[in-house]
């Protein structure tokens, strides 16, 4: 598998997850998915815990996260010619993505997973991502038999005109995990305005 660095993902990372085809559709008064409090924010840099030791290169199966009723399947995600990420099928509400050129979720150094947060049927599989907490855990099942565990340290909003890529793709010294669906404002015309991120680093595994 040849891997390629983070920093090759274009702000218009997950703009195609970004359409908001439920409320779009819906003249209902459908709620909006839930959005991070600022308590939910990086509280500044440095202070950051070692966490676990980096586990060896295996492609991720499944991704759980208890809190927020999330355990889904995970399917591999390439670039698409524009430089952005390409999104899972929106039909399968129920299915993300990850990054596979990149870092595979317990290696040293980001990985990537994405998905939906809506579809034309209802909500998709993040779509409580912003309510995540911080020390919330997230399990990823790898195809070696072994399941990494993840901490969140943050969850954060971000306009799509101001998407922080160095620090959502950067390098990082320590595995670390990305969680990105859509969020922040949104417009009938035009769908979300922006991506919720969670941040996450590896605890352990089992």
């Amino acid at each position: 598998m040849r891997r390629i660095s983070n920093a090759a993902i274009g702000a218009v990372t997950v703009i195609a997850l970004c359409s908001g085809a439920w409320l779009l559709g819906t003249d209902t008064g459908a709620e909006a998915p839930p959005q991070p409090s600022a308590a939910q924010a990086r509280t500044g840099p440095g202070g950051e815990e070692p966490g676990a030791p980096a586990l060896p290169p295996s492609p991720p199966d499944r991704i759980r996260i208890p809190s927020i009723r999330v355990d889904a399947p995970l399917t591999g995600l390439a670039l698409t010619p524009s430089g952005s990420l390409d999104v899972p099928p929106a039909t399968q509400k129920n299915l993300a993505g990850w990054y596979e050129a990149g870092t595979t979720p317990g290696e040293r150094g980001t990985a990537v997973v994405a998905g939906h947060v809506d579809n034309s049927e209802g909500p998709a599989v993040f779509y409580d991502l912003g309510a995540l907490q911080k020390g919330s855990r997230i399990e990823v099942a790898r195809h070696d038999g072994s399941t990494a565990l993840f901490a969140v340290d943050a969850v954060e909003v971000y306009d799509a005109r101001h998407f922080p890529d160095a620090k959502v793709y950067g390098a990082a010294d320590r595995p670390e995990l990305r969680v990105i669906t859509c969020g922040g404002g949104y417009s009938r015309s035009t769908g979300y305005q922006g991506n919720v991120v969670v941040f996450a680093h590896l605890t352990g595994s089992r």
